[in-house]
């Protein structure tokens, strides 16, 4: 059952949060990491990303780099841009991105519910990945960025969250993206208690997005009980901050794939090898085609949208060959393209359901060849594969929007 519990957070200064709050680390090349910070020098993404602080030829694995995100970090905590609560306390954290709304709460979760499985993985990691994020954590001796963790429906949390949405928020402000950011604080007993109670009935977690943020939390945990082999697993260490959602307050958006070339093929003879690879092809003309089931693929070739609906007998009902990206992988990129390994593959490119069939459009106008827009993975789906105990394929899953870094901080000495 899973472990779930307050804690006492450093979080913005009344007032700092809107220029405080940053996107994720890793949604960002160097070159754009420092033009935010340039513009922006109290985002978090300074700390985050601190090589923003050094001239480029530095490597942003250097050890003066991560020195300087710790010394930056207790800097700003010392002016006073961040406070920490007085007593441990549960968040809410609500996300509203063009008219929908998103609500999960903040917490810390056990480092031994990872181990053992009850927080579920459906994605590989890598170590280089790992270790910086490793670092980081350690020479800040703070997890700065919750992780993106995923629930099964639940009304009691449900019910819970909706009462708690009644009171004022402390934070309340609109990010440059147009997103609407809310946050409210959980701190009475019986509310902690309740959301305690109520996580400790779940017989799973699932990591939604963030997995080398979460294997990294995890081996520090790790590395500190190691160095401290008398620790009892209530310390801070033991525990990482996360972000919890129910799976209806969730949506994933497609993970679309464009390919350089046609691996030596006309237009014309790849619509017939795609044919005899089992698909069935509509012309769709100029209007971008998004499918609206699993099986259906969007194309763009030569300035012409199509659909291509795969045939029943070159579908699979396994967890994972079942998915739309496996289909398509199997059916299609490898066999036909010749992109048999699509993390290795530099013919091949991924472009995120959030910029649309226009990106798609450009980019075979640019530097590609041919698009694929895909149906969405189901939240249902990832459940499925890492109840298995299964992985997905790389770039399988896109949740929008993303968890700000920089809103709560989880010290890893605090009693």
């Amino acid at each position: 059952m899973a472990k779930i519990r307050p804690f006492r957070a450093y979080r913005p200064q009344k007032g700092m949060e809107e220029k405080i709050a940053a996107l994720p680390y890793d949604v960002y090349n160097r070159e754009e990491a420092a033009a935010v910070v340039k513009d922006n020098p109290a985002s978090f993404l300074a700390i985050d990303r601190p090589e923003t602080g050094f001239a480029p030829e530095v490597s942003m694995y250097a050890p003066e780099v991560y020195e300087r995100a710790g010394k930056l970090l207790r800097e700003r905590i010392e002016e006073g841009s961040f406070v920490q609560e007085e007593t441990p306390c549960f968040y809410l954290y609500e996300q509203v991105f063009r008219g929908r709304s998103q609500t999960g709460v903040v917490g810390c979760a056990s480092i031994d519910d990872y181990r053992e499985n009850v927080i579920k993985k459906h994605e590989n990691t890598r170590a280089d990945k790992e270790l910086d994020r490793i670092r980081h954590v350690d020479i800040c001796n703070m997890q700065t960025g919750p992780i993106f963790l995923a629930c099964r429906q639940n009304d009691s949390l449900a019910e819970i969250m909706t009462e708690i949405k009644v009171e004022r928020p402390l934070y309340d402000f609109v990010s440059e993206d147009n997103i609407t950011h809310r946050v409210w604080v959980i701190s009475k007993e019986e509310s902690i208690q309740r959301l305690e109670e109520c996580f400790s009935k779940m017989e799973a977690l699932y990591i939604a997005d963030g997995h080398h943020r979460c294997a990294s939390a995890v081996k520090v945990g790790e590395m500190r009980r190691a160095a401290h082999p008398d620790y009892t697993g209530e310390e801070a260490f033991n525990f990482f901050l996360s972000a919890i959602f129910p799976e209806e307050e969730l949506r994933i958006m497609d993970y679309n794939r464009v390919v350089k070339d046609l691996n030596g093929y006309t237009e014309v003879e790849f619509l017939e090898k795609i044919s005899e690879q089992g698909f069935l092809i509509e012309k769709k003309g100029k209007e971008p085609f998004r499918p609206v089931q699993k099986g259906s693929f969007g194309m763009f070739l030569g300035e012409e949208w199509y659909a291509l609906t795969a045939k029943e007998a070159v579908r699979s009902c396994d967890a994972v060959e079942g998915l739309d990206v496996s289909l398509l992988q199997r059916q299609l990129l490898a066999p036909v393209l010749d992109i048999k390994d699509p993390k290795t593959d530099n013919r091949i490119d991924f472009v995120g359901g959030i910029r649309g069939a226009e990106e798609l459009e450009r980019r075979v106008r640019t530097d590609m060849k041919v698009a694929f827009l895909l149906f969405p993975t189901s939240m249902s789906e990832l459940f499925e594969v890492a109840d298995a105990g299964l992985l997905m394929p790389p770039k399988s899953t896109w949740f929008e929007p993303k968890l700000r870094s920089g809103l709560f901080l989880h010290d890893l000495e605090m009693k």
